[in-house]
């Protein structure tokens, strides 16, 4: 599973980063979100969706 990050509409709301912090975080300079590259552990899955559905603007999404 990977994560797929539409900068376009991300707002740097921050929520991604709240809910998984070890997968996310926010650029320095614009605040926009840095999602995680490559495939995610399946273990992880739960908290993965849980920041993902933080968003407030879905501007993430899982890609199998």
């Amino acid at each position: 599973m990977k994560v797929i990050a539409d900068l376009n509409i991300c707002i740097g709301a921050g929520q991604c980063v709240v809910n998984a912090p070890d997968f996310f975080a926010q650029d320095d300079d614009t605040g926009l979100v840095v999602a995680p590259i490559g495939d995610l552990p399946e273990a992880r899955r739960e908290e993965i969706e849980m920041a993902i559905y933080a968003c407030p603007t879905r501007a993430l999404s899982l890609s199998e």
